[in-house]
């Protein structure tokens, strides 16, 4: 396929298009990004950067722009609550893996303006919303308002309810969780009433659990609503605040800078391309916020579907793009969606026997640092992009 006559076109500009369209960009080849909104979306979204994504960013300054914009987090943990008993897992046993061997907290938007700043004028179209797209032997069309474009290739970035997975007939496999989860941003000082907290948290409650990331200048705390509770009901303020008096009593008139409920997912689309159509981010796959991997893997497809992309345009054969969801789609599968659901499956038990037998596992591996290291290569995403490579 020629990538030089038509522009590869992206649908959706949030950091898996974004990257994808950066970098294509940096290389020379010529895209076209659609993003429906009219400005980057700054909701209560991802908020973890793993060391492989830092690393990635780094020799653009991106990486630099985020730290500033963020919190280092070198350190995160499960707890017990009340009683503080915890396992704390240190990244810099990564020292030799990375060259940023901790977690950055720091909300995707921020990526994305990063992003967005570098890209030459008008290779993003805002308020442009896909409403259709096919493809021919020769490459593809879609249709923005009354307008047709053409392009050699299409990908699509466009989230769960993607438009483009819809067109390449791709199935969800998978399923969802039975519960949803409030998302919530507070000033509430935790810190100063729970000892020992670390920048990220997994925390076992009576009955329930929760969690706690630290941003710069906020709490991040997510809740489950109680069982029978309604999502309207469970978004209201006094749900929410009647929730954290459970964990803490002086949490009684926390302030509520933003809120979100949302469904959580295990989901990975039964193919990732069909011609000259792509997928990528949480158009391919879905997966349990535990363990902030679901951006991450979004931006590690951009990256490799960017330098397959690449080759092609500089005369490498079409079947190398066949490589990118034999090497992406596994990974997915068995370490994105897998992992996310393992770490789920251990912090939604609520049997105490398994609980302390969940607690005393993970501090025993906290405490080897071999085990340890082995452990974070697996949650911290490195290992996933070592064994694509072998694919």
């Amino acid at each position: 396929m020629d990538l030089t006559r038509d522009p590869v076109l992206i649908v959706g500009a949030g950091p898996v298009g974004l990257t994808l369209a950066w970098r294509l960009s940096e290389a020379g080849v010529a895209c076209i990004l659609f993003e429906a909104d009219a400005e980057i979306a700054d909701q209560l979204r991802a908020s973890t950067f793993h060391p492989p994504t830092l690393d990635f960013f780094e020799a653009s300054g991106i990486t630099e722009a985020l730290i500033s914009k963020g919190r280092i987090t070198p350190t995160w943990q499960i707890r017990m609550h009340p009683t503080q008993e915890r396992a704390e897992f240190d990244l810099s046993v990564l020292s030799e893996d990375t060259r940023h061997p901790y977690r950055l907290q720091c909300r995707q938007a921020e990526l994305s303006r990063a992003l967005l700043r570098r890209l030459p004028d008008g290779v993003v179209r805002f308020s442009s919303q896909v409403n259709y797209a096919e493809q021919d032997a020769d490459g593809v069309t879609v249709v923005v308002g009354r307008q047709r474009i053409r392009g050699s290739v299409l990908v699509g970035c466009d989230g769960a309810r993607s438009l483009v997975r819809r067109l390449i007939g791709a199935e969800w496999e998978g399923g969802s969780y039975p519960e949803n989860t409030v998302l919530v941003t507070t000033h509430f000082p935790f810190e100063d009433f729970l000892p020992g907290l670390s920048g990220v948290n997994y925390i076992w409650k009576e009955g329930g659990t929760f969690s706690l990331l630290r941003l710069p200048d906020l709490w991040r705390i997510s809740l489950h609503p109680r069982t029978g509770q309604s999502p309207d009901l469970a978004l209201k303020d006094g749900a929410i605040r009647a929730q954290t008096v459970e964990i803490l009593t002086a949490a009684a008139e926390m302030d509520i800078v933003e809120k979100r409920i949302y469904r959580v997912h295990r989901r990975v689309a039964s193919r990732y391309a069909e011609g000259r159509m792509f997928l990528a981010g949480d158009a391919a796959h879905l997966n349990s916020p535990k363990g902030g991997m679901g951006m991450n893997g979004g931006v590690h497809d951009a990256w490799l579907l960017a330098d397959l992309l690449i080759e092609v345009a500089n005369g490498a054969p079409d079947l190398v793009l066949d490589t990118y969801e034999r090497k992406r789609r596994p990974i997915a599968r068995d370490d994105i969606v897998a992992q996310a659901d393992k770490n789920r499956a251990r912090m939604n038990a609520t049997d105490p026997q398994t609980r302390r037998a969940h607690l005393d596992e993970m501090k025993r591996i906290a405490a080897d640092p071999d085990l340890a290291r082995g452990f974070l290569l697996r949650s911290s995403m490195i290992e996933g992009l070592r064994r694509a490579e072998t694919l």
